[in-house]
């Protein structure tokens, strides 16, 4: 009994630091997920009994400021949560810390390509995949086999097909597809599908006026120009949800997120006559790719406690742990282990995104990225309501996006031997 107790005061007294103090850890994470991950925490110290972990609940919307205040200021949290498309900007910074020596091969593996690969910066990887998104069609599944379709799209040309004969239905004002002129996520997928490169020469310079990009934007504009998708911004539909359930549009080009929030807000009566499926292709060669998205955990470079934040990180990245955040966000896991799962594996509407999740791509990994992306929905919009011609509308971006990485070229150039 005695060599029992002597042990138990011997690890109470290896999980304290000099000061008899455990190790604090400020984690960051972002809107809902801030609060989630709460839950998580007692089972995390539980198991790492010297660490305690102090959550700080940030809104998305002064996520980004707040991230470089604290650069700025020598104040970043050990463990912090990014959006995949900041990757890049903190590198630039030298905020984040290397992770390539803390994965191992196996745990690569484990993850969707194209999701640790947006996490990837010349070779390295810079933060490990916390959730996942990506986008992909909704569709009513009655209104589709009213118009002769048991099935959705697999290719542009069926798509177009079926934009058609859903636009020639009887039963008042209905469009085929919902495209929010102030997203600039389909005119890029599109493109991506298309092959094009958006930027060239080492993301030196915009590259939208390619032969590639060019007619992916045709087939974008098209859709509108054919009246299959009406021409308003996300905040002009007075309630998505509503319009989707009277059949104002049909298809619905969105994210995981919204999964939760059909399954909430639809009646009952069409609980069973929406389905999720991936993107179709320009080609035969389905589903065509899609975005790259979601969110992932970093450590700061400047941490005193990266052995503990990487404990951390690593808690959360566990299948168990990314199943349990799953059910309290709806949040996908990145880790296909975690898809075996019951919960997910037999969530039909849900399995539509593992599928998807195989062929995704990432956008430019600049830190320029969002001001392009903004870029990309003005110009597109401009074409879209003829206030540009396409031709005008796509020089006009390059324009802007040649401006936007002026600075680059310049540190490129610099930087060069």
């Amino acid at each position: 009994m005695r060599l029992i107790l002597l042990s138990l005061l011997l690890v109470l007294i290896g999980a304290c630091n000099r000061n008899g103090e455990k190790t604090v850890l400020e984690f960051w994470a972002m809107g809902r997920e801030g609060e989630a991950v709460q839950s998580l925490m007692s089972e995390f110290e539980r198991r790492h009994p010297a660490i305690r972990v102090k959550v700080q609940q940030i809104p998305w919307s002064a996520a980004h400021e707040k991230l470089l205040t604290a650069y700025a200021g020598d104040a970043m949290p050990d463990v912090f949560q990014l959006g995949n498309t900041w990757i890049p900007e903190f590198v630039v910074l030298n905020a984040v810390d290397s992770l390539d020596d803390r994965l191992t091969a196996e745990q690569r593996e484990d993850y969707f390509q194209g999701i640790l690969e947006t996490n990837e910066i010349d070779g390295k990887l810079y933060g490990l995949p916390w959730y996942v998104d990506t986008r992909l069609l909704f569709y009513r599944t009655d209104i589709l086999a009213e118009a002769g379709f048991t099935a959705p799209p697999k290719t542009w040309n069926e798509w177009l097909v079926m934009m058609a004969r859903v636009k020639a239905l009887s039963g008042g004002e209905r469009y085929a597809v919902l495209l929010p002129m102030n997203e600039w996520q389909v005119p890029v997928i599109l493109g991506l599908q298309f092959g094009a490169e958006l930027l060239q020469d080492e993301a030196r310079f915009g590259n939208f006026q390619s032969d590639a990009f060019r007619r992916a934007f045709r087939f974008y504009l098209d859709i509108f120009r054919q009246g299959y998708a009406p021409a308003v911004s996300e905040a002009q539909v007075a309630n998505l949800y509503q319009e989707f359930a009277t059949g104002y549009f049909v298809m619905y080009v969105t994210g995981p997120w919204n999964i939760g929030e059909f399954e909430r807000r639809l009646p009952k009566a069409l609980q069973d006559k929406w389905a999720t499926a991936p993107m179709p292709a320009p080609d035969e060669n389905y589903p065509g790719p899609s975005l790259a998205g979601g969110a992932s955990l970093a450590i700061a470079r400047s941490s005193d406690h990266k052995d503990q934040a990487w404990k951390l990180i690593e808690f959360l990245s566990q299948p168990e742990q990314q199943l349990a955040f799953y059910r309290l966000t709806g949040d996908l896991p990145p880790r296909r282990s975690a898809w075996r799962h019951p919960d997910l594996a037999t969530a039909v509407r849900t399995q539509a995104f593992k599928t998807q999740l195989e062929r995704v791509v990432s956008t430019p990994k600049i830190p320029e990225w969002e001001r392009i992306a903004s870029k990309i929905a003005h110009y597109a919009e401009k074409a879209v309501r003829g206030e540009l011609t396409e031709e005008r509308a796509l020089a006009a971006l390059d324009e802007d996006v040649n401006r936007i990485l002026e600075k680059r070229r310049w540190l490129l150039r610099k930087r060069a031997p």
